[in-house]
C-alpha cells in the first residue's frame, strides 16, 4: 500500500498540535490518559458544559487514540482542529 505525500503539508506520521472540543465535562486528571493534552472545562449558563483539549500529538495515530478514548467516555465531538505542525 502506498502512502501519498503531498509536498510540505501534514503527513500521517508528523507531530502536530491539535485543539479538540467536546460536549461534556472532563476533569484535568484525565490528561495523562489523553496523551498529555491540556484540559479546560467550561460551564456556560443555560448551555451544556464544554471541554477543550489542546496540545501536541506525535502523529495522527495518537490523535485517533485520543478520539477513541473520548468516544468511549461518551463525550460528543464538537470539533477537531489542526493548529500547527511541530
Amino acid at each position: 500500500m502506498t502512502h501519498p505525500h503531498h509536498g510540505k503539508g501534514l503527513t500521517l506520521g508528523m507531530a502536530a498540535a491539535y485543539r479538540i472540543k467536546v460536549q461534556g465535562c472532563l476533569c484535568e486528571s484525565w490528561s495523562d490518559r489523553l496523551s498529555g493534552l491540556s484540559i479546560i472545562s467550561n460551564h456556560p449558563a443555560d448551555q451544556a458544559p464544554v471541554t477543550i483539549l489542546e496540545g501536541r500529538l506525535r502523529d495522527q495515530a495518537e490523535l485517533i487514540g485520543v478520539l477513541n478514548n473520548l468516544y468511549e467516555l461518551r463525550l460528543p465531538l464538537l470539533f477537531v482542529e489542526f493548529v500547527k505542525t511541530e
